[in-house]
């Protein structure tokens, strides 16, 4: 195991440990993966969150035999959908699963989200839709959650929980709890009554907007990268200049 590889386990545990001490997830209802080079790297089934260790981390090769894994422990049962993205969406570096309280009680009235706040932007549409029901770990429930998340990063599963994709672990997570924050507001607003929805061309004119901001986000981080480097740097050159 190469020291990348143990850090990508490592911290699929730590967002484990988090999305069920913030109560994102409650158990070991949830499952994470995350693509590192060929293979994917899932939660194995049924182990405690706080006792599960890198080693247990199952692996799952992108290519090749369908479902072969290697490990001590079974992947998740949820493996299925897992794969199935990963393989069909090379983009997704990181899937998030969790059965949060809000996603799951729309998707248990089998309802879609609307465009109801402007951040339904972030997830590649104007709804973020429910997926049809079908027993967990089938690859019904995969097919069915795969057409759920076409052109979007996000889904809800019908009677079981949500789904949130994204282009590494980091990203994945943002947007499962994105999407579990805009259930949450969608569902209150119903309790007011008709909740106000924006249309197709205001998302759209959001969406540029985010992309813009998103940019600039980047930049940012390179630029306090950048600064940090060159910080650190200075002892360095100060040595040189000093042995001269």
């Amino acid at each position: 195991m190469t020291r990348e590889e143990r850090q990508l386990r490592e911290a699929i545990i730590a967002k484990c440990r988090w999305m069920n001490a913030s109560g994102l997830n409650q158990g070991t209802s949830g499952n994470i993966s995350a693509r590192y080079e060929d293979v994917m790297l899932i939660t194995p089934s049924a182990v405690p969150y706080d006792t599960m260790t890198a080693e247990m981390i199952a692996s799952m090769p992108l290519k090749g035999e369908y479902g072969a894994w290697t490990g001590p422990l079974q992947p998740s049962t949820e493996w299925r959908f897992h794969l199935d993205i990963m393989r069909g969406r090379p983009d997704v570096g990181g899937i998030v699963h969790t059965h949060s309280t809000y996603a799951t009680v729309l998707a248990i009235a089998r309802k879609s989200i609307p465009a109801c706040h402007y951040m339904m932007a972030a997830f590649g549409g104007t709804d973020i839709r429910c997926a049809g029901y079908a027993r967990y770990g089938t690859r019904e429930l995969s097919e069915l959650t795969l057409a759920a998340l076409e052109g979007r990063n996000g889904c809800l599963l019908a009677n079981h929980g949500m789904v949130a994709v994204g282009p590494n672990l980091e990203k994945a997570m943002w947007f499962a709890v994105e999407l579990e924050t805009i259930a949450r507001q969608y569902y209150l607003s119903l309790a007011l009554g008709s909740p106000v929805i924006l249309s197709e061309a205001e998302i759209a004119e959001t969406a540029r907007g985010l992309s813009t901001y998103h940019l600039q986000a980047t930049r940012s981080k390179l630029a306090v990268k950048a600064r940090a480097t060159a910080k650190a740097a200075l002892p360095r050159i100060a040595k040189k200049r000093g042995r001269r």
